[in-house]
């Protein structure tokens, strides 16, 4: 097989699904994130695919303090058109000769500490997207934090990417502006981030343990201001 063909192959299908982020990084910092219920498929593979989707600038603009109805349906919408791009990337992987595990959006399984399976930012980090905020997301340097993320492992040895190296730098926007005050210097409270989401979720028509303030707050990629 000509790796470096299938993941241009791979990437193009991507794209064409509504993709707008493509890369391939190593496990080998990201099984720390494994819940239990991964390790043991998990431990079969080396690297992986993260694949990125970046959410309606207008709907993000709309949110102040607080998710918006709008917000939480693009939140859905993101996650349902990365998990069927995942899938259908793992497809094509077994249609080479490969083996693929495709790892949800936004599954939870465990539900008292709202974890996943994995850590998608650090993935997405690992696989090129960019560097991980004062505010814990992954910012990608030209789409900065408006990017869902999914999974994909795999045994085929595509082409790695390079990690990026970039940061916060001074900028405090969106510690000035969490709602919850989990956000400093000293770095991510996820407790607190945890309980005000729970109030959240609350609200008719939320429903899902969403924020979005961090999100806009971020101002890289908008032209707003300048790291």
């Amino acid at each position: 097989m000509d790796y470096e063909s299938f993941y241009t192959e791979l990437k193009d299908r991507a794209m064409v699904e509504g993709m707008i982020l493509f890369g391939v990084g190593s496990l080998e910092k990201v099984r720390s994130s494994f819940h239990p219920a991964l390790e043991g498929i998990g431990g079969q593979f080396e690297r992986a695919i993260s694949i990125g989707y970046r959410l309606p600038d207008v709907v993000i603009e709309e949110i102040k303090d607080r998710p918006t109805l709008l917000y939480a349906s693009a939140y859905k919408t993101a996650n349902w058109l990365l998990d069927q791009t995942a899938a259908r990337l793992a497809a094509l992987i077994h249609r080479a000769g490969g083996t693929a595990v495709p790892i949800a959006a936004s599954q939870i399984v465990d539900w008292d500490e709202q974890l996943g399976h994995m850590s998608h930012k650090l993935m997405g980090r690992e696989a090129g997207h960019g560097w991980i905020g004062k505010s814990g997301l992954l910012v990608n340097p030209v789409h900065g934090a408006r990017v869902r993320y999914a999974t994909v492992l795999t045994d085929v040895p595509l082409p790695l990417d390079a990690p990026i190296e970039g940061g916060c730098g001074e900028c405090r926007i969106c510690i000035d502006m969490c709602p919850a005050g989990a956000i400093s210097e000293d770095g991510y409270d996820r407790d607190s981030c945890l309980e005000k989401l729970k109030s959240f979720r609350s609200i008719r028509g939320i429903g899902h343990y969403i924020c979005g303030v961090c999100v806009k707050a971020c101002p890289v990629g908008t032209g707003k201001t300048e790291l």
